[in-house]
C-alpha cells in the first residue's frame, strides 16, 4: 500500500512538471480575478496501466468551462493518411 502511495505521488509530480514545462497555465492571485469571473476547477484522474505503471492526469472539469472565456483552443485527434485509406478501403468492401 505504501508503494502505491509513493507511486501515485510520483505520477502526480511528473504531471505537474509536464504542465510547468509546457506553460499550460499561469498562476494568479484570487484577489486579482476580474469581477464576474471564477477559477476553473481541476480534478485528478488516476489510471494503472497494463504494464503496472501508474499514471495521474490533471484535468479541467469541462462542464465548468465557457468557450471563448475559459479557453480558445481545443484538441482534436487526427488520423494518419495511411490509416484513413485503410479504413476507407475496408468500408468500401474492397
Amino acid at each position: 500500500m505504501a508503494d502505491d502511495e509513493a507511486g501515485w505521488s510520483a505520477a502526480e509530480r511528473a504531471e505537474i512538471e509536464n504542465h510547468a514545462k509546457n506553460n499550460s497555465w499561469t498562476v494568479i492571485d484570487r484577489s486579482k480575478l476580474p469581477p464576474g469571473r471564477s477559477l476553473v476547477r481541476l480534478i485528478w484522474v488516476y489510471k494503472r496501466k497494463r504494464s503496472g505503471a501508474l499514471k495521474a492526469r490533471l484535468c479541467v472539469q469541462g462542464c465548468a468551462q465557457t468557450p471563448g472565456v475559459n479557453y480558445d483552443q481545443a484538441f482534436c485527434a487526427t488520423m494518419r493518411p495511411t490509416s484513413l485509406r485503410a479504413l476507407a478501403s475496408i468500408a468500401a468492401g474492397t
